[in-house]
């Protein structure tokens, strides 16, 4: 089978130590594999390459970056013969800690080849593309502020999370679900395909990458104390606790709010119109898993 590697020299630990691609490159060698590694000069210069992969016949085409590096190349992927593969070196990796791929070093490059393929669904919303998580306002903000930091990982979440959280106000918005209509106060709103955003903070128990449908979290305005409380629940798996919060499930939504403003797609911020419509598109992306997931 040919492969194609796509390697983001600016994802999490890589700009500090690219020892992946030389990883990538043994992990070519070891298994006879027909296959390249490449590096991404650019934002959105993963898609490109992963399209041209799919073009050259790779079969496999991989990235080793964080959530936007995996957005980039999946997006090629979508309604495609080809398998994605995933080795997560990013901030949060909520796709890949959600299939059981939390990091390189824990079977990830093993997976690649003696895993099984899964066929996951995949969202849109405006015509952008994602496929773990897409949300508007503080986490939109968050998105914002993170994608200017130089330096990542959690504690760059909490660096900028903590100004956002008592700068940003929340907005109304008019939500458009399978069972009607929602007027809502959303100081932050996550339409989640996994459980989780990144780093194990799962906001939507129970959620399934494969099950037709997406689960809309909406949450108010809360006190510092009560931000705090979110945080916990979020790390101990009893989000789905909290009375206050919002939840719709559903294949598509449409929320209108007063003004275009930014969201994000996988962590990846996006600006876009006021009116934000939202589709699934059932087992449209096959991406190798470890051969034990459920």
């Amino acid at each position: 089978m040919k492969a194609r590697f796509i390697f983001n020299p600016h994802s999490g630990s890589n700009r500090r130590n690219p020892y992946l691609r030389d990883r990538a490159a043994a992990f070519i060698q070891e298994r006879g594999l027909d296959a390249t590694v490449v590096d991404t000069e650019r934002p959105r210069h993963a898609t490109e390459l992963a399209r041209q992969a799919v073009a050259d016949g790779c079969g496999l085409v991989v990235a080793i970056g964080g959530d936007g590096t995996m957005n980039e190349v999946a997006t090629a992927l979508v309604d495609t013969p080809a398998v994605f593969g995933l080795i997560p070196c990013g901030s949060g990796n909520g796709l890949g800690r959600f299939l059981g791929i939390r990091k390189p070093g824990h079977g990830a490059f093993r997976t690649l080849l003696d895993g099984r393929p899964m066929p996951i669904d995949t969202g849109l919303v405006n015509g952008f593309p994602f496929f773990n998580a897409m949300g508007l306002g503080f986490e939109a903000d968050i998105a914002v502020r993170f994608s200017r930091q130089t330096r990542r990982g959690l504690l760059g979440y909490i660096r900028v999370g903590l100004p956002s959280f008592f700068a940003h106000r929340p907005e109304t918005i008019t939500l458009t679900h399978p069972g009607g209509t929602a007027e809502l106060s959303a100081f932050t709103l996550a339409v989640m395909n996994s459980d989780q955003y990144g780093n194990d903070a799962r906001v939507a128990r129970g959620a399934q990458l494969d099950d037709g449908q997406f689960e809309v979290i909406s949450m108010p305005q809360v006190s510092f104390l009560g931000g705090c409380g979110m945080i916990y629940r979020l790390g101990t798996d009893t989000f789905d606790r909290v009375k206050i919060v919002a939840r719709f499930k559903g294949a598509a939504f449409t929320i209108e709010r007063a003004k275009p403003g930014w969201i994000h797609t996988d962590g990846e911020p996006r600006a876009t119109t006021a009116k934000l419509e939202i589709k699934l598109k059932p087992k449209s992306l096959r991406i190798m898993v470890p051969a034990i997931a459920g």
